[in-house]
């Protein structure tokens, strides 16, 4: 007779698994034009909106970046669980993200400053800070760090 109170739980480890890697010639961020040199190869000329994730180190070098979501044409819903997971597999000191407007518009919609919030306090909790969340439009950014958001 079966015990049918019993649960069967899964034992796992969990991992980062590289893709593959590019070569970052300036080390470390130390400017939201540094970040968007990074990610524009990313970013620009998509025809949906990507969010990425950029994990550093104490001293600011890129550990990792991620495609977190690929939303639609001008929608993306991102999730700060999602987030930061990248960033608690690389353990990152920090993180910056980006994403981009396929309009070519970089102007900050009323969602970017909702999720670029609640971002900086989830990061604030978990003891990883939000640096920048840079807008990529056609060959430009928005800094939401240097608009005061965050």
């Amino acid at each position: 007779m079966k015990n049918l109170s019993a649960k069967r739980v899964n034992i796992v480890s969990v991992k980062l698994v590289r893709e593959s890697s590019i070569l970052y010639k300036k080390r470390s961020i130390r400017s939201p034009q540094d970040a968007y040199e990074l990610l524009k190869t990313f970013l620009e000329d998509r025809d949906r909106e990507h969010f990425i994730v950029v994990t550093l180190d104490t001293k600011n070098q890129p550990v990792s970046i991620n495609v977190c979501h690929i939303g639609s044409l001008n929608a993306s819903i991102v999730s700060p669980r999602e987030v930061m997971k990248s960033a608690i597999l690389s353990s990152a000191a920090s993180i910056m993200v980006a994403h981009n407007h396929p309009s070519g518009d970089t102007k900050e919609s009323r969602e970017d400053v909702e999720v670029t919030k609640r971002l900086a306090e989830a990061g604030k909790l978990m003891g990883i800070e939000l640096l920048d969340h840079i807008i990529i439009g056609d060959g430009t950014y928005n800094s939401l760090k240097e608009k005061g958001v965050i």
